[in-house]
This record gives structure tokens, sequence and C-alpha cells, in this order.
């Protein structure tokens, strides 16, 4: 399906806290393992395929999680979450990675021709219009209630409904 929105060598920049959320709304789980065929099937094997997590280091599940995303290719970028204590005293954990997200998508766009955003976050319309200025096509998965009208007004849209058969962790291919 994206194959025809695809030009040249593509990279893939995944907000795993976006997708995290929107898998709630879907009320279905994306199966990593069949993302990364499915972007292998589409884009070509020759593809690049990051990870932004922020990461509790004693949480022995997410430890499993991640080395899953090692074992089928994909290149992380993770760092440690923060316990923040907010005005009424509940604690909240904090470990964003947009903004890092967002530099590596604008340092590294002149090893791709096609940029491929998982994540509906309006942070990135600026990121987009800069790599979009030099020349490169942007394609921003999500769904519906997760996706900012700036990146609709910005990229090739695809709704992860879309994807369900391919991707879906119930779904067996």
């Amino acid at each position: 399906m994206i194959n025809q929105f695809i030009k040249g060598r593509v990279y893939i920049f995944i907000d795993a806290e976006n997708v995290f959320y929107t898998q709630k709304t879907l009320g279905w789980r994306i199966s990593y393992q069949k993302l990364m065929l499915y972007f292998k099937k589409e884009c070509g094997e020759d593809i690049k395929c990051f990870v932004y997590k922020g990461v509790d280091e004693f949480n022995a599940d997410q430890r499993k999680f991640l080395d899953m995303l090692e074992i089928n290719g994909y290149i992380l970028r993770t760092k440690s979450i923060k316990k923040i204590r907010s005005k009424g005293g509940k604690t909240e954990w904090k470990g964003n990675l947009d903004i890092e997200l967002a530099f590596e998508m604008d340092d590294t766009k002149d090893k791709y021709d096609t940029a491929i955003l998982l994540s509906g976050d309006s942070d990135f319309s600026v990121p987009i219009d800069r790599i979009k200025k030099a020349g490169k096509r942007i394609i921003v998965m999500s769904t519906r209630g997760h996706i900012s009208k700036e990146l609709l007004e910005r990229a090739k849209y695809i709704d992860f409904r879309k994807l369900k058969q391919e991707i879906s962790k119930n779904i067996k291919i």
C-alpha cells in the first residue's frame, strides 16, 4: 500500500510512546515483528528503522520488548525515564524523545529520499517542513484522534486501521 508513495532510500522514525497510546484508541496491538516485515515488503530490505523510547531500567518486561525490537532489526534510541512530582503531589513519569527524533530526522535527511514518521504529534511539523524543503518525501502513520491537523496538512497520511490485516498482533498471516 505505501510503496506507491515511496521514492528511493527509506528511513523510518517511530515515536514509541505515541504508538503505544494510538494502540489504545485502535483497540488492537501492533506487532512490531509484522510491522518490520511490512516495511521491508513495501520499502525494500535496505531500510533504517529507528524507535525512540523512554526506558525504565528496572522494568524486565520493557527490557524484553527492547530486545525483541533489536532482534527484529530496529535501531533503538532510548533514554531513562524520570519521576517528576507535579504541583498536586502526583508522580508522573517523563521520557519523551520527540526532540531527539526531530533532530535525527533532520540530521540524516541526506541519507534518505523518503521518511516515514509513526507519530501524530504536531511537534513534528517544523522538522517535516525542513525535510520537505530539502526535497524529501514524508509519510505519516497514525490514526484518527492521534494525528494533528498540522501533520495532515504537511504529509501523506496513512491510517493504521488500513494496515490492520498486515500488522495486527492478533491476526495471523
